[in-house]
């Protein structure tokens, strides 16, 4: 099977541009502190606003600092971000899309009420109300998206144990007297992770999206540590003059979900036999 969806994947040119730029995203995050020109938070005060030039070569920004060093680091963020905002949510949807599915009944409804009514909230909106209640900062807004986030997963889960819990090996393990926990955990769970794990994929990029979006708001990662998202802000206030500091975060953050997403959309696609016959 492992292969299978391996030749389909390599067969598909999108998946593999995105898996590309995942990959160098993750070296770039990695090697952050040896690939940087320059210190992320380095003032050179007579070097204001300047343009992309060998010494800097995506400029600097109204304090003088390198954007290139800072859109490096900026990547180490995005990516903590999105994993770990994406990590909440796995485990909050998980725990309640298995209930759900397993025991159905009084219980299903219930969560799956409750499923609807997060929906129903525009959810930049809830995040936004929450930021400015507790506050802005990296683990506020990782914790917020990842409990905000995590209703497709729970939806995806539950569908996943509907078809599986009346399978011949969960029948056989509930006959055997094993506990339902461990049914759910060991049996049925390792069984339907395919779906959950490319929509974590597509989830980190739409966590990174969604911060980028609050650091250009002023209500994410707030300076002086380094976010795309900020140095977004810092291209609105200065557009007429500094095009670099809009342009060059925006490409990163519009390369990077592009990434996420052909590759989900790839794995999609590789692993669910029906849609790539019907290609």
């Amino acid at each position: 099977m492992k292969s299978v969806v391996w030749t389909r994947l390599r067969r598909n040119k999108l998946a593999l541009a995105g898996g590309i730029i995942v990959i160098m995203l993750f070296v770039v995050a990695l090697l952050a502190p040896v690939i940087s020109p320059y210190n992320p938070d380095e003032i050179d005060a007579g070097g204001i606003l300047s343009p992309p030039a060998s010494s800097h070569w995506l400029g600097t920004d109204d304090l003088g600092r390198d954007v290139l060093s800072r859109m490096i680091y900026g990547a180490r963020i995005s990516l903590l971000v999105g994993f770990v905002a994406v990590g909440i949510s796995l485990i909050i949807g998980i725990i309640f899309g298995s209930v759900a599915g397993y025991y159905g009944g009084l219980a299903d409804r219930i969560i799956m009420r409750f499923v609807d009514i997060m929906l129903s909230i525009p959810t930049f909106f809830l995040i936004l109300a929450v930021i400015a209640f507790v506050g802005p900062g990296i683990w506020n807004i990782m914790i917020v998206i990842g409990l905000t986030s995590w209703m497709g997963v729970a939806r995806l889960v539950r569908a996943e144990f509907l078809t599986l819990r009346n399978r011949e090996f969960v029948l056989s393990a509930q006959s055997l007297g094993l506990s339902r926990t461990r049914i759910m955990m060991r049996h049925m769970l390792p069984n339907g992770m395919a779906p959950v794990f490319i929509s974590a994929i597509l989830g980190v990029a739409a966590a990174i999206l969604v911060e980028s979006g609050l650091s250009f708001l002023g209500l994410g990662v707030q300076p002086p540590t380094a976010s795309w998202g900020n140095i977004l802000t810092l291209g609105k206030s200065n557009i007429e003059i500094a095009w670099w500091l809009s342009v060059y975060p925006g490409l990163a953050i519009l390369v990077t979900v592009l990434g996420y997403n052909l590759l989900g959309e790839g794995l999609r696609d590789a692993i669910d036999p029906r849609l790539w016959e019907n290609r």
